[in-house]
């Protein structure tokens, strides 16, 4: 199983970026699907997650300012980022619980993505 997350880029303050994570592999099934940051010298962070209901949570410093989404039939989940902030640089990981069929019966995995470098100039 493979997450490949992409869409980072350089931006100014006030811009926006798009983040996409798409899942492939011999997957049978994904529940939550989401994106953590982790910026130079601090702890990796949840900034948002979502279920395959499509239930919410964000952290508070992006509520209001990103969105996050998701494609059930293409295993890819997306993150719209609005009124970026310097505050938001960071590498940002694509992250998924994952359940796979194995000839011992279906397996749990909690899969990242590489990472995608977010920039953001004052």
């Amino acid at each position: 199983v493979q997450l490949v997350d992409s869409g980072g880029g350089l931006v100014q303050a006030g811009g926006s970026l798009r983040l996409s994570c798409a899942a492939s592999g011999s997957i049978f099934s994904i529940t939550a699907m989401g994106w953590y940051r982790q910026a130079p010298g601090k702890q990796r962070e949840l900034v948002a997650r979502i279920t395959t209901a499509g239930s919410t949570n964000y952290a508070d410093s992006v509520k209001g300012r990103f969105t996050i989404s998701r494609d059930n039939a293409k295993n890819t989940v997306y993150l719209q980022m609005n009124s970026l902030k310097p505050g938001d640089t960071a590498v940002y990981y694509c992250n998924a619980d994952v359940t796979v069929v194995t000839i011992e019966g279906p397996s749990h995995l909690e899969v990242w993505g590489q990472g995608t470098l977010v920039t953001v100039s004052s």
